[in-house]
């Protein structure tokens, strides 16, 4: 497929597999929203293009079928890759109206493990941000506690993400999150650098805790 001007003056302007974020957020400010736009820099099949192709999407076209198009791309980038843009697609897109929010809780048991992990991205960044919904807690820790072990890695990640931040802003659940770290052992003795946060949950939740007494 040629590749128009339009997307090849954006592509003379970033870096595609390592671009500079400041370079992405930039070239989108510019262009504000242009859905076709989006799909033909997503169409290149490189990731900074693809960077791109999200922040200037119209989130009300996007639909379950695209979205689920948009993640089995994602799958094909480098681990890392793959989670910013699932990411970048959350934050800019899919929280920003209740069509997609509503998707978005529809996604637990996704057969896509993107979309799954967005699921559980999304249930803690909500408590990470402050807007601890109506409360769902139980459901999801019996959820966590049942199946996070055998998950996909990608998803894993995120079911302890969520537990964690329950853990820390809901203290009735407290207990129960740090007890299923404990019965689970997940991330237990994983390296951490320097001025990060451990993944096991017991010492998360505790040190997470600590910086808000």
């Amino acid at each position: 497929m040629p590749i128009s001007t339009t997307v090849q003056a954006i592509l003379d302007r970033i870096d595609t597999q390592t671009p500079r974020m400041g370079d992405v957020k930039k070239i989108a400010a510019e262009i504000k929203k242009d859905h076709s736009l989006a799909h033909d820099l997503w169409a290149t099949g490189r990731y900074g293009p693809r960077l791109v192709a999200i922040m200037i999407m119209d989130k009300g076209r996007l639909t379950q079928d695209a979205i689920e198009t948009f993640t089995e791309d994602m799958a094909t980038h480098t681990p890392d890759q793959r989670d910013k843009l699932s990411e970048l697609l959350l934050a800019n897109q899919l929280m920003k109206s209740k069509k997609t929010i509503a998707l978005l809780d529809s996604w637990q048991d996704h057969p896509s493990p993107i979309l799954r992990r967005l699921f559980w991205y999304h249930q803690g960044r909500l408590r990470w941000m402050g807007k601890v919904p109506v409360d769902n807690a139980p459901q999801l820790l019996a959820a966590i506690d049942t199946s996070m072990q055998g998950e996909d890695p990608q998803v894993q990640w995120a079911m302890n993400f969520a537990a964690g931040w329950i853990g820390v802003y809901e203290p009735a659940h407290r207990p129960t999150c740090i007890a299923i770290g404990k019965k689970l052992g997940l991330y237990k003795g994983d390296p951490v650098s320097r001025g990060c946060t451990p993944n096991y949950l017991p010492e998360f939740i505790a040190m997470e805790v600590e910086k808000r007494t």
